[in-house]
């Protein structure tokens, strides 16, 4: 039996139980709001990660096309040009990288929205914000505010390392809020697997 991987299992489950009670869901709305706002207005939305954030972004972004939404990810060659009122969905953990910050002070010049995803409300990415969904999690910076967090949920998780539990409370939050598009964009899962790639 491979042991450590059912610990590990075992910490990031417990970790994401004790998160969900630590998440504004008030402000996951919010971000659902912004959204829905940019499809009627037929705007853009741009979404940028670095590294696995980055994943969890291309992840997002995805399941956002299936919903009808005009939307595109920070790096690929066939992204637009970002307009005011367009939509940034920043992802970063530390709040902290470089790229990531740089992407959203372009964004506030050119006059859109930024939305920060990240663990750090005071971080720089979340100054220049419009929108801050903060959730729980370690980052691969570690610092006395991570292991006050990790204390707080009563759980240090050493066997989730750098940025994992970011990542997955990132992706599981994404993933719901695509839920709540569903829900009240009134999309079934029939209308999305019309937009799924048919050439895989």
């Amino acid at each position: 039996m491979a042991k450590v991987a059912r610990k590990a299992m075992d910490e990031i489950i417990l970790f994401l139980t004790k998160a969900m009670e630590l998440i504004n869901w008030d402000d996951v709305r919010r971000v659902r709001d912004i959204l829905i706002d940019a499809k009627n207005k037929g705007k853009n939305i741009l979404v940028v990660g670095m590294g696995r954030s980055g994943l969890v972004g291309r992840a997002f972004a995805l399941r956002l096309m299936h919903l009808g939404f005009n939307v595109f990810v920070f790096g690929e060659t066939i992204t637009p040009a970002i307009l005011a009122d367009d939509v940034v969905i920043a992802i970063s953990g530390s709040g902290e990288t470089n790229t990531v910050v740089r992407a959203a002070e372009v964004a506030k010049k050119l006059g859109a929205k930024v939305v920060a995803v990240t663990t750090r409300p005071h971080s720089s990415l979340a100054k220049l914000a419009d929108m801050i969904l903060v959730l729980p999690g370690k980052t691969k910076l570690a610092t006395e505010q991570d292991y006050f967090i990790r204390q707080l949920l009563g759980e240090h998780a050493p066997l989730a390392p750098l940025g994992t539990l970011f990542e997955i409370t990132a992706m599981i939050v994404l993933d719901s809020l695509v839920s709540e598009l569903m829900e009240t964009l009134h999309i079934s899962e029939d209308q999305i697997r019309r937009r799924h790639a048919t050439i895989e």
